[in-house]
């Protein structure tokens, strides 16, 4: 998985990224690699799993704090990585729809996670009951990607960001 990772945070593309040169990077043969994973698609995903790490657990003592700490789950170096590899993958999964849905099940029980906060957080009242969640989804994720990614705007620094998203989002969705 390292080998891969390495590999895809240093430019290569997913579509570029051969068996062969995971199985050089990593010092095994190629048969190695081919007995772990039928394909380089499945490599793949494996590696995008492996450096996700498993789902932060919110700690459940309030909305705004399970929010905050699933909005800021993944940030710091390995964020840096993961930007790195998902821009190599992005062509990838803009061609092959197999990829994305594959690539979209592993970030699916993050996801999940976030879901369920807000449901909660509509149970409870203190979120308006017509909230949309997929796009509450969406307004609570994707900002943060972005700002990390290409660091657009450099006057918001990254300490703070996953609290400032938060809260704007409470004051428009709140009950």
């Amino acid at each position: 998985m390292n080998a891969v990772i390495d590999l895809l945070s240093e430019g290569q593309s997913g579509f570029a990224l051969s068996m062969e040169a995971v199985a050089a990077r990593a010092g095994v043969g190629k048969a190695t690699i081919y007995r772990r994973w039928p394909n380089k698609e499945a490599m793949l995903i494996d590696a995008v799993g492996t450096m996700k790490g498993p789902p932060v657990q919110p700690p459940g003592e309030s909305l705004r704090g399970d929010l905050i700490a699933l909005v800021s789950a993944n940030r710091g170096k390995r964020m840096e990585i993961y930007g790195k590899v998902t821009a190599c993958l992005i062509p990838d999964l803009l061609r092959d729809e197999e990829l994305r849905a594959a690539f979209g099940a592993v970030m699916e029980p993050r996801r999940d996670l976030m879901r369920n906060v807000l449901r909660r957080g509509v149970e409870s009242g203190e979120l308006r009951a017509d909230l949309d969640i997929e796009l509450s989804l969406l307004m609570l994720q994707a900002p943060g990607m972005v700002q990390n990614w290409f660091r657009w705007n450099p006057n918001i620094p990254h300490e703070g960001l996953a609290e400032k998203l938060v809260d704007n989002f409470l004051r428009g969705a709140a009950a």
